[in-house]
């Protein structure tokens, strides 16, 4: 089991929903690459036996910006065992893309301080339906608080003005568990994957519409700050002014 360092400056975020099919992969990559192409160097850790996202990453050209893969799912008993999880020192964001039909047990252990939880959901009855107890049960079990601007949702291959995404969005509402990105079914993303790329780095004659969409993602990440950036000191002009006192 991979165990994230114990590290301040590390963000790790989650890209998570056991239903297969609904975009987990395509939006964890599209998060390494921007992440890549800012910098400092992202992780991104691949816990689907299927791993996609090493696929992904193996399809990527070395002259791209690079991100470093961790394959969890693979399984070694050598004595360097814990060598392919090492998240490296200068990494201060992590992605982690989870595999479908996870159990209670696993989903604990990946969420374990997390600093971002993201739910990607496909606007069809069978998902909406499968989102709306995956979600309760997320909140039972692990005590995530709605309103810390931990855990967000994305509606993922949408299509504008159909009934499927009115059904979506009045589901979304009843959770008071913030909407942050409405993403198009589009072609872009998949001609990205393709490339080993995400589409921050295609044309942007291309790619506009998409990562305009996908922005509003990036804007709820970056609002992220460590504990340590969080510890508030008072400056000093707020100080009370203190009584003179006059010269004998």
């Amino acid at each position: 089991m991979f165990i994230s360092p114990n590290r301040d400056d590390l963000q790790k975020i989650v890209v998570l929903n056991p239903k297969g099919g609904c975009g987990k992969t395509t939006l964890a990559t599209n998060l390494a690459s921007y992440f890549a192409l800012r910098g400092p160097l992202p992780a991104l850790l691949d816990c689907d036996p299927l791993g996609f996202s090493m696929r992904w990453l193996e399809a990527r050209s070395t002259s791209r910006p690079p991100i470093h893969g961790i394959a969890a799912y693979r399984k070694s008993i050598s004595a360097t065992q814990s060598w392919h999880l090492r998240v490296p020192n200068e990494t201060t964001r992590l992605i982690i893309d989870t595999p479908a039909a996870l159990e209670n047990p696993l989903v604990h252990d990946l969420i374990y301080n997390a600093s971002n939880i993201i739910v990607p959901v496909l606007p069809s009855p069978i998902d909406i339906r499968f989102a709306a107890k995956f979600i309760a049960d997320l909140i039972l079990v692990t005590q995530i608080e709605r309103g810390n601007r931990k855990l967000a949702i994305v509606a993922n291959r949408t299509r504008a003005n159909t009934r499927s995404l009115k059904q979506l969005m009045r589901f979304l509402s009843s959770l008071k568990i913030p909407m942050i990105a409405i993403l198009r079914d589009s072609q872009t993303y998949v001609t990205a994957a393709g490339q080993g790329i995400g589409i921050y780095e295609m044309p942007h004659y291309k790619a506009a519409r998409d990562v305009s969409d996908l922005s509003a993602v990036i804007g709820w990440l970056e609002k992220w700050q460590s504990p340590r950036q969080e510890i508030v000191k008072t400056p000093i002009t707020d100080l009370p002014e203190l009584p003179v006192q006059p010269l004998h």
